[in-house]
C-alpha cells in the first residue's frame, strides 16, 4: 500500500529505491519499461509495478557512530 511506513522510524516504504526494479544503471532508474517516470525516488508514489526488494534497507552502523561519539567525549568532555 502506498501509505505504508516503517513502524520504527516512520519512513515511507512504497518508494522506488525499495523496489526490485530500481536500478541506477538504466533509464529512469527503473527496469520496468512500462512504468511511468517518478522524479523523487525517495518519496512514496503510486507506481503499480512496485514490488518490495528484500534487504533494501541497510540500517546504519550505530556501533561505529557510538564509538566516534565516545572518542569525541573523551577528547572534548561532555556538555
Amino acid at each position: 500500500m502506498r501509505a505504508d511506513a516503517c513502524p520504527k522510524c516512520r519512513a515511507e516504504l512504497h518508494v522506488c529505491r525499495m523496489c526490485v526494479d530500481y536500478d541506477t544503471r538504466v533509464a529512469k532508474h527503473c527496469r520496468e519499461p512500462t512504468a511511468e517516470e517518478v522524479s523523487d525516488k525517495t518519496r512514496a508514489n503510486f507506481c503499480g509495478h512496485y514490488k518490495p526488494r528484500p534487504g533494501a534497507y541497510t540500517p546504519p552502523n550505530t556501533a561505529e557512530v557510538n564509538k566516534s561519539l565516545s572518542e569525541l567525549e573523551k577528547l572534548f568532555g561532555k556538555r
